[in-house]
């Protein structure tokens, strides 16, 4: 008999209570990863495994908090007698298991109501309902929409765009990730032949159709709200910028503060050629070859993002701000400073109302 044979059957039983916590640990976490994990060959639950459920490494298989109520509700889920059944026999087969489909549905919904929603696109699609909830989602978001909640119709289009797959990816099909750090560098690739041509002084519809299109990751999604009124769309998109990040007030006030530099650059500018010109409509010329304004303008990106980036390329500092505050990208442009330097600018349009809502204008 081999050494690894004894030691399996040295281990003592797992006992029930410790299945029970664990399970619904993961499905009131919405945890779909540790949940599958659960029932593999090696897991810490089979009692044919040598791995130990009470060793250190598997202490984030069990509930910190049980008194939590999406904890117990989860936990009388687990403990119904067909449950358990259900549960035992999986961990005792030889073969894939069956994953228990009211544990399965129960971890989905707790995903979508903690903002889990690649879990919960995977264990949807496991329950092989994926696409009906991703339907009722958008139902829900238009209906929303129908009645001016904003905030609910925003929440349930989050939902259902995070709900998104990809039957293309290798080597299995897995849920979409947003992924708005290409999606920017995407939205910027043509250098603007005229600082008028960049995004973010584009006409407002298109501007705000671009913005949603790449907030939601989703065109088709981005089209049923261009269906609404202007004013509809700015409230969506402004709420959506809001949503996606508690912390885009921070980086507003970077904003202002790289707008405040640009425009005193810029007048710098304007006294040495004696001539006027909307800091909109600018363009920075070779003139900034000069040591002081090429370090006045290196500021600006560094202080968009917040920090520095050694030997930072624009598109180094679009990425880090695309994932950090992923509509920082709506409202910036590409600047040349002289023909080896290259960096992103804040710009904004006038007449839009998105700037002055979302505290990006200077005072």
């Amino acid at each position: 008999m081999s050494l690894f044979r004894r030691t399996a059957e040295q281990k003592p039983p797992v006992d029930p209570d410790t299945i029970d916590r664990c399970l619904a640990y993961a499905v009131a976490e919405g945890d779909i990863v540790n949940f599958r994990f659960m029932f593999l060959p090696y897991s810490p639950l089979r009692d044919t495994s040598t791995e130990n459920i009470h060793s250190a490494k598997y202490s984030y298989l069990l509930p910190e908090d049980e008194d939590e109520k999406r904890f117990r509700e989860a936990l009388e889920l687990v403990k119904r007698v067909e449950t358990r059944t259900h549960v035992r026999l999986q961990l005792q087969k030889d073969g894939p298991p069956q994953l228990p489909s009211e544990l399965v549905l129960a971890l989905a919904d707790n995903a979508v109501r903690l903002g889990k929603y690649t879990a919960a696109a995977q264990a949807y699609e496991l329950l092989r309902i994926r696409a009906r909830m991703q339907a009722a989602f958008f139902e829900a978001a238009d209906a929303a929409l129908d009645r001016g909640d904003i905030p609910q119709a925003v929440h349930a289009y989050r939902v259902a765009t995070g709900l998104n797959y990809d039957y293309a990816a290798f080597p299995e099909p897995l849920p979409a990730v947003p992924n708005h750090q290409q999606r920017a560098l995407i939205l910027h690739a043509d250098y603007p032949e005229r600082p008028e041509d960049s995004l973010p002084v584009q006409p407002v519809e298109s501007h705000v159709r671009t913005a949603l299109a790449y907030l939601l990751s989703d065109d088709a999604a981005a089209a049923r709200i261009c269906d609404r009124p202007l004013e509809m769309q700015v409230e969506v998109v402004i709420a959506l910028i809001r949503a996606q990040d508690p912390a885009w007030d921070e980086f507003a006030e970077n904003y202002r503060e790289a707008c405040l530099i640009a425009q005193a650059l810029q007048e710098t500018l304007e006294r040495r050629r004696k001539e006027q010109a909307d800091m909109a409509a600018a363009r920075l010329t070779d003139e900034m070859a000069s040591d002081e304004a090429v370090a006045d303008a290196v500021r600006i990106p560094q202080t968009l993002l917040g920090r520095v980036i050694e030997s930072g390329e624009w598109w180094q500092y679009l990425k880090e701000l695309a994932y950090l505050h992923p509509a920082a990208a709506l409202f910036v442009a590409r600047q040349a400073v002289n023909t080896d330097l290259e960096i992103i600018v804040p710009r904004l349009r006038k007449d839009s109302p998105l700037p002055p809502r979302l505290g990006l204008t200077p005072a």
